[in-house]
């Protein structure tokens, strides 16, 4: 099975040392719009190395970048959004004594004459994001510490959507969530990819994997050890490749 149409971004031989211990070596990846690639593997396997540099975090030692096929270097986040790469990071990085409206508008706030910040735009604007996602928050006003895990990722990846990024990165999106939450998480991730935007997955739990993703890519020891169609592989093989059983099929 393949593509029929061209990546939005293109990695080929990521590499990367801290010190003496590489914890990238030489990866390629490929992400296209509306689809959800999930990366998988086991603790030091790269994972979150990868996304960091994906995401401006970190820069890579070797190896390159293309978005829409132009070479290009990721500074830093804010560059990274700029380029259509908004990241959830597991923390989700909320301000739980602030607002659902305030969380979802942290660090763009919109501003009347320049200087003060426009709460009705601001609240107008978290309505219209969460009416897009089909994510039901009781009140705009409540503060985030209040909300449950669930309601709580939806508001981190609706502050993602209203950044317009074509990809957006989740670290372990349902790590603390219930079956219930965790549910309503992995509707909303099929609904960003129903939309149009790809969507990044890193996730240890392979039941969920294999419920959403359309790609898996495999990491072990920095280096990336296979890439499979979800139609086309099994959890089964998968773990195989996670653990350096070696399965007798090709990358």
């Amino acid at each position: 099975m393949s593509s029929s149409h061209e990546p939005f971004l293109v990695a080929r031989g990521l590499s990367k040392n801290f010190a003496n211990v590489s914890a990238l070596q030489g990866v390629d990846l490929d992400i296209f719009d509306d689809e959800i690639l999930a990366v998988v593997g086991d603790n030091g396997a790269g994972k979150s190395t990868l996304i960091k540099i994906l995401s401006g975090a970190h820069q890579p030692d070797h190896g390159e970048i293309r978005i829409d096929g132009k070479i290009t270097r990721i500074t830093d986040p804010l560059r990274a959004r700029a380029l259509g790469i908004s990241t959830v990071y597991q923390n989700l990085a909320l301000v739980d004594l602030r607002d659902v409206a305030a969380n979802l508008y942290l660090g763009c706030e919109p501003v009347r004459w320049g200087w003060f910040i426009d709460r009705q735009a601001m609240l107008d604007g978290a309505r219209k994001v969460l009416a897009d996602l089909k994510v039901h928050i009781p009140s705009l006003t409540a503060e985030v510490g209040q909300l449950s895990g669930g309601q709580r990722q939806s508001i981190a990846i609706g502050r993602a959507t209203s950044h317009r990024g074509r990809v957006i990165i989740m670290d372990e999106p349902t790590a603390a969530l219930g079956v219930k939450e965790s549910q309503k998480v992995l509707d909303l991730i099929i609904r960003l990819k129903e939309a149009g935007t790809a969507v990044l997955i890193i996730s240890h739990n392979m039941r969920q994997v294999f419920t959403i993703a359309d790609r898996i890519v495999v990491l072990r020891h920095g280096r990336n050890v296979g890439t499979r169609w979800r139609s086309e592989t099994t959890p089964d093989e998968i773990v195989k490749l996670i653990v350096g059983i070696e399965t007798g099929q090709g990358v």
